[in-house]
């Protein structure tokens, strides 16, 4: 298993055409993304360059085309990926985040249900009001909120 999963915004489009596929060769990443983003063929193939370099993609040769094949798990980087994010901002400022993510995309039923489940048991042992985890004397107005 990776241990940190760092993809740049360029990239996660690349992947996101190479989980889609499965297999793809360089050609059909270009064409994917071609409507998406107006890169030149040399740009898509270095990204490609990178993801392999980096262990997210594999790659195999076919007659004269490599086929690149993803070798890390889309919904285990998606995780890990937000995971990190929170993890990077005060635990004050978590459930106005997810809140904002909330109202800002769109959910089926079923993944209503899911939250309403997993919000129901979580509410059972929250704490009233989570402290401030920010580095002390860095630039974290949390204090500052709280006596607001």
């Amino acid at each position: 298993m990776l241990e940190k999963v760092e993809i740049s915004n360029a990239e996660w489009d690349v992947m996101r055409v190479i989980w889609a596929l499965g297999e793809t060769t360089s050609r059909q990443i270009i064409e994917a993304l071609s409507d998406r983003r107006q890169w030149k063929p040399a740009t898509t193939k270095t990204l490609i360059g990178r993801l392999v370099a980096k262990g997210y993609v594999g790659t195999r040769r076919k007659g004269r085309a490599y086929i690149y094949y993803p070798i890390i798990k889309e919904q285990q980087t998606i995780n890990e990926q937000i995971l990190t994010s929170f993890g990077n901002i005060c635990q004050m400022h978590v459930g106005q985040t997810l809140a904002t993510v909330l109202n800002n995309v769109e959910l089926s039923k079923d993944d209503i249900k899911k939250l309403e489940s997993i919000l129901e048991v979580k509410a059972k042992n929250a704490p009233e009001s989570l402290p401030c985890n920010c580095v002390p004397n860095g630039s974290c107005d949390c204090m500052m909120e709280m006596d607001n």
